[in-house]
């Protein structure tokens, strides 16, 4: 009886044993998971905050970037641009133009403004009183446009911002920097509307002088705050200018200010993202106390097991199973936020560069006195042709393009007088914006030429493959017949540079143009080891490839 006692109490030894030690494991990791989810979540979310206020960023230097020494008593400067703004995504509450006003041009504003059928043409202060324009002896920031105009925004125009508390100083700042400035938040279009932050970015006049600003204001709930009823956490806004008040979001959406409380818990996780040349700190609250629940599965676990110790076996079992299986997942879950740190490498690489080229495109085609209306078909068409490109990449995950979907209707103009010839090459990412850009530029210039007995010009593209391996070279061949050397546009100073340098040396070879007696031809030779460049494919498929 009493060995039969001392087995059985070993047996239940044992059994608690083994109990606390799994119930103590599962609450280890149960504290490990919750943490590596939270962590996994805050890390998206803040990326795909910053990726959001990047865009904007970029919408107010591109619509900045379209101005070259602008009439700043115009009262509908914002015409042009209202359909490359809302070709982005346009959900700000109201974009506006900010003219740099000299004593001397009051006048003439007032008329432009009249003109518009504003409802106030008169110059006055921010508080809607008139000035006396005959004291004022500098220059004054002077709304002039806005976008959208409706019953409420229609009475704006004609006021002067300087003395606005968060405008004004914000334009200053903007003036002194030369670039992009985000205000501090204050509540847009009325005293009880919602609160919001102003990005305003320079335009600026002879390459030095600012002529004004154009200015994007954005809610500031759906820009940073916003988030579902089922995500893990809550975030808050602080404004690392204004220490000791943060900004917090309701459930209905709804942004709200209150002071820091220093008794109140601290944040989770913070995370700084960059937007109009300062740093915001998102706050991240967990909504689950993970400590309680990891408390109270250990807790389950115990009591199974010393409630069943005669099947500690069987449970010992189950936990070295659960705890392989726990371990498992996190290896996946470490593999991912690595994999997922590559990614995002790899993006903002990739993003970089586009915008570079974008930079490029915007520089050199709104070069200082270039025709406004040509500049402009020229821009748009240039960054559709590289936005064509970049929908094909992301159709295909980066892996390459048909040689062939670089010529459709979309991306290139007239692409129905334009035969083409040649198998349908895959290449690379790098090579395919390239040769898109090379294609709309000949295609833009072939539009206009016109022979001596009128007709348009007859464009054939025709591109092979010559050699095997590593010594494999790929030929293009570009020829638009009915035209001349009198007849046809001439290129473009970033045409030139595109045809003559940029394209051969992205691809790695040489290109030459020149006149027949009955045509205009642009022929381009490369490697096609740098044309298809596997090296970029194979990284790209490794990138998208699944976690095993």
């Amino acid at each position: 009886m009493v060995r039969l006692g001392f087995i059985v109490g070993l047996i239940g030894l044992i059994g608690v044993l083994l109990s606390g030690g799994a119930a103590w494991r599962v609450y280890h990791q149960e504290l490990a998971i919750d943490r590596i989810a939270f962590a996994r979540a805050v890390d998206v979310h803040a990326s795909l905050v910053q990726d959001r206020l990047t865009e904007r960023e970029l919408l107010a230097r591109v619509a900045s970037g379209l101005f070259r020494a602008p009439a700043a008593v115009k009262a509908n400067m914002l015409q042009p641009l209202r359909s490359s703004i809302y070709a982005f995504k346009a959900d700000f509450v109201v974009a506006a133009w900010i003219a740099r006003l000299k004593p001397g041009e009051f006048a003439a504003a007032q008329r432009a403004l009249a003109d518009e059928s504003f409802a106030n043409s008169v110059i006055r202060d921010f508080d809607d009183r008139p000035l006396d324009v005959r004291a004022i002896d500098k220059p004054v920031n002077v709304l002039m446009d806005l976008e959208p105009r409706n019953a409420e925004t229609v009475t704006w125009p004609g006021r002067v911002l300087d003395s606005h508390s968060i405008v004004g100083p914000t334009l200053a700042k903007v003036l002194a920097e030369g670039k992009p400035v985000a205000s501090d938040p204050f509540t847009l279009l009325r005293k009880e509307g919602p609160l919001g932050i102003v990005l305003a970015a320079p335009v600026l006049q002879d390459g030095t002088q600012p002529a004004g600003f154009v200015t994007f204001s954005y809610e500031i709930g759906p820009l940073m705050l916003a988030n579902d009823d089922s995500s893990l956490f809550s975030v808050r806004l602080r404004n690392l200018n204004l220490p000791g008040k943060e900004l917090v979001a309701s459930e209905q959406g709804v942004v709200t200010e209150r002071a820091i409380s220093g008794e109140g818990p601290a944040p989770s996780i913070s995370r700084t993202v960059s937007f109009g040349g300062r740093d915001w700190l998102l706050a991240y609250y967990a909504k689950h106390n993970a400590l309680q629940r990891a408390q109270q599965t250990a807790g389950i676990v115990a009591a199974i097991g010393l409630a069943i110790t005669g099947i500690i076996c069987g449970l010992f079992g189950y936990v070295v199973h659960n705890n392989l299986r726990l371990s498992r997942e996190i290896e996946v879950r470490i593999g991912f936020e690595r994999r997922l740190t590559a990614v995002i490498d790899e993006l903002n690489h990739r993003v970089k560069n586009i915008l570079a080229v974008i930079q490029s495109i915007v520089t050199r085609t709104l070069r200082h006195g270039a025709d406004v209306d040509v500049a402009r078909e020229l821009l748009i068409g240039r960054i559709h042709a590289m936005s064509n490109v970049v929908t094909l990449l992301s159709e295909s995950q980066w892996q390459g393009v048909g040689i062939r979907g670089l010529f459709e209707s979309r991306a290139i103009p007239h692409a129905d007088r334009i035969t083409i010839e040649g198998p349908d090459i895959v290449v690379s990412a790098r090579a395919a914006q390239s040769l898109s850009l090379l294609f709309f530029e000949l295609a833009s210039h072939s539009d206009e030429g016109l022979s001596v007995v009128g007709k348009h010009p007859h464009v054939v593209a025709r591109w092979e493959t010559t050699g095997e391996g590593p010594e494999s070279v790929f030929h293009f061949r570009w020829e638009e017949f009915n035209t001349s050397e009198a007849t046809r546009r001439p290129d473009s100073d970033f045409g030139l540079i595109l045809l003559d340098r940029v394209a051969p040396e992205a691809l790695g070879g040489t290109a030459k143009r020149y006149f027949t007696e009955v045509s205009y031809v642009y022929e381009l030779t490369a490697p096609m080891e740098t044309v298809v460049d596997m090296n970029e494919r194979d990284r790209t498929e490794q990138l998208s490839a699944p976690l095993r």
